[in-house]
């Protein structure tokens, strides 16, 4: 054991816890008001002989009717239940203009789907799916170039015609 802390400052006398409890009751014997007549609560004589032949005479007169408090709390749950998914169907259908069409889609999104995807088809594959014959140049590109554009590159640019090709001699 540690030993005890003699700079303790708190002690009891010896005999202290022997005497205490002949010293309360004394104490509360002398505060305690001098009782009266008229002081207090008072039973009829006889009372608790016959009380409990009274009680049992109560319990065994027969089953008393319950009152519900809220008897139609169920059908506001079913009314509030019934709204709430009218709201939400209400509130779905009306934010769907339609079905969404290939123009709605943006192009970035074309292209990030086609570029991030793993679709298993390269490059090369994916431009021998689409058909050439309707595709025009102005298609491919991002701003359209004007024929007369064009015809103004060629008769600046090429000396010699012959280089076009533009025979049909394939």
């Amino acid at each position: 054991m540690e030993k005890i802390n003699e700079n303790n400052n708190f002690k009891v006398p010896e005999g202290y816890f022997d005497s205490l409890t002949d010293q309360i009751m004394d104490k509360v014997a002398m505060e305690a008001p001098i009782e009266s007549k008229n002081e207090g609560f008072k039973v009829p004589e006889g009372y608790f002989d016959s009380l409990e032949d009274k009680i049992y005479r109560k319990l065994n007169e027969g089953d008393t009717q319950v009152i519900a408090l809220n008897p139609y709390k169920k059908y506001y749950y079913i009314a509030a239940s019934v709204a709430a998914v009218i709201l939400v169907y209400l509130g779905v259908q009306w934010n769907v203009d339609g079905t969404p069409t290939y123009s709605d889609l943006a192009n970035t999104d074309i292209e990030n789907y086609l570029e991030f995807d793993d679709l298993g088809i390269s490059s090369y594959e994916l431009a021998e799916m689409l058909p050439i014959e309707e595709m025009d140049m102005n298609d491919m590109l991002k701003y359209r170039i004007e024929d007369e554009n064009i015809v103004d590159y060629i008769n600046s640019n090429i000396d010699d015609f012959e280089e076009l090709n533009l025979h049909d001699n394939e």
